[in-house]
């Protein structure tokens, strides 16, 4: 029995398509958890409790190395702290809240977004030169997310309120690539001590959050289906999609791996509507096709580094 089983995950380790649809997959998930957590936990306890977990995993095994690489973070530090600050602990805020007030379904097609609004932030922070291509794909995917957050009709974004959900989301988003942009001047070190360092700064800062939950009374123990989703979030869109995505980027390079974040909206559609039942419209039909279609133009020209959730 347990040679099968390491003779399935040597199968696995060496499949990138397998591993990085699996990544997109389990990051999907988070969209569906999102929307299980209401009323089972709250937002801010979610979200340190996530990175706690990961911690509690990944400190034991790469914390030395993290202390050995110590120097090269100080210098950087604060622009460390920022980018997971925004990156990973705003990021998930405003995600876990932002599924109070709309549908997975939105949330994982806004959330394709991310990889052109990380093709933006490079050209505006860092000069980046775009290729007129980019620009459509950048432009069709805008519109994409348009179409989504005014429910199919885009010509009345001045006349109806935008729905509270979805500018969050969109917000998130813009936070996510933020620090994505910035993870191109991170100090040398290996992708999983790094990552072991920014779980480590996402759950201190994610503590006074929780600390104003319980001030404001808000705060509550988790149920049994908060706790389920607490572990879901931690094991899988947290560790197993980084693992799964830094091994498929290892052996077939981050410009084809690149492509596979276009199976996240696809794969939260998919599963909003399999297991929460939600309405899936001809409007997030058209704007499906424009964002994933926005992205594939975008990455005509194959970046360095390719899009990582969290």
């Amino acid at each position: 029995m347990s040679s099968s089983l390491s003779l399935l995950a040597y199968r696995l380790y060496g499949s990138p398509a397998l591993l990085l649809a699996l990544a997109a997959l389990f990051w999907a998930g988070n969209t569906i958890s999102g929307r299980l957590a209401i009323g089972e936990i709250t937002p801010l306890l979610l979200t340190s409790l996530r990175w706690v977990l990961v911690v509690a995993v990944l400190w034991p095994i790469h914390g030395r190395e993290v202390r050995r690489h110590w120097p090269a973070i100080r210098r950087r530090l604060g622009t460390i702290v920022l980018m997971v600050t925004l990156g990973f602990t705003a990021f998930n805020v405003m995600f876990y809240i932002a599924a109070y007030y709309t549908s997975a379904v939105n949330l994982g097609i806004l959330q394709g977004a991310i990889p052109v609004l990380v093709l933006a932030g490079a050209f505006l922070v860092q000069g980046t030169r775009v290729s007129p291509i980019q620009l459509v794909g950048v432009l069709v995917t805008t519109i994409g997310v348009v179409v989504v957050a005014t429910q199919g009709m885009p010509l009345a974004v001045f006349e109806n309120e935008l729905n509270r959900g979805d500018v969050m989301m969109i917000i998130s988003c813009i936070f996510y690539a933020f620090y994505t942009v910035a993870l191109r001047d991170r100090p040398e070190m290996p992708s999983a001590v790094f990552f072991t360092l920014l779980a480590l700064i996402a759950a201190l800062t994610s503590i006074p959050l929780v600390a104003y939950e319980a001030v404001m009374g808000t705060l509550r123990v988790p149920s049994l289906q908060g706790f389920l989703v607490t572990l879901y979030v931690a094991i899988f869109p947290s560790c197993a999609s980084q693992i799964f995505w830094l091994r498929g980027v290892d052996l077939i390079g981050p410009g084809r791996a690149g492509v596979y974040v276009n199976l996240v909206p696809v794969f939260s559609a998919i599963l909003a509507v399999a297991l929460l039942g939600e309405q899936f419209a001809t409007f997030h039909a058209v704007a499906l096709v424009l964002v994933i279609g926005g992205i594939l133009l975008a990455q005509r020209t194959r970046p360095q580094s390719p899009v990582s959730q969290s």
